[in-house]
């Protein structure tokens, strides 16, 4: 299974911070699953990209919302190791433009995902959606590094 998580803006700078600390968690998910990051200059290049895409199956395809369904960690992980288990090749988790999903976007989604109500720059939500990989992950797997509290 490939992850991919993307977002809609500008490409994050190496000298970064917050860039740094999502890819360390994509890292650790690497033993878990393939995993990067991209950046996508607007939805329509996301949307070409993934029509360029030539997969058994189309991507299951997650776009953060505020106005999209809240998942505990626990139900994040069982809800990403049933798509593993179903088979998924590929998992696109995307943050959207800065003034969220165009209506057309949104019936695209397979999944309007939301880390909760409060709205988070880019960049933080990108390390929020990359640790809570990893923490699925080691839920999955039984790893002590979530410890359910």
């Amino acid at each position: 299974m490939q992850i991919l998580l993307a977002h809609i803006g500008a490409r994050p700078s190496s000298k970064d911070q917050f860039e740094a600390i999502s890819s360390m968690y994509l890292e650790r998910c690497s033993a878990f699953a393939r995993c990067q990051a991209e950046s996508f200059r607007s939805e329509t290049a996301l949307f070409e990209w993934l029509d360029r895409q030539h997969r058994r199956a189309p991507a299951i395809t997650v776009f953060l919302d505020s106005r999209g369904r809240q998942l505990t960690s626990e139900q994040f992980a069982e809800w990403l190791g049933r798509q593993r288990d179903n088979g998924a090749q590929q998992i696109v988790f995307a943050i959207g433009p800065a003034d969220g999903w165009s209506e057309s976007a949104q019936k695209r989604a397979t999944l309007l995902f939301s880390l909760g109500p409060l709205t988070l720059a880019h960049a933080l939500a990108r390390v929020v959606l990359a640790e809570q990989l990893y923490r699925a992950f080691t839920i999955l797997t039984g790893h002590p590094y979530h410890s359910g509290h």
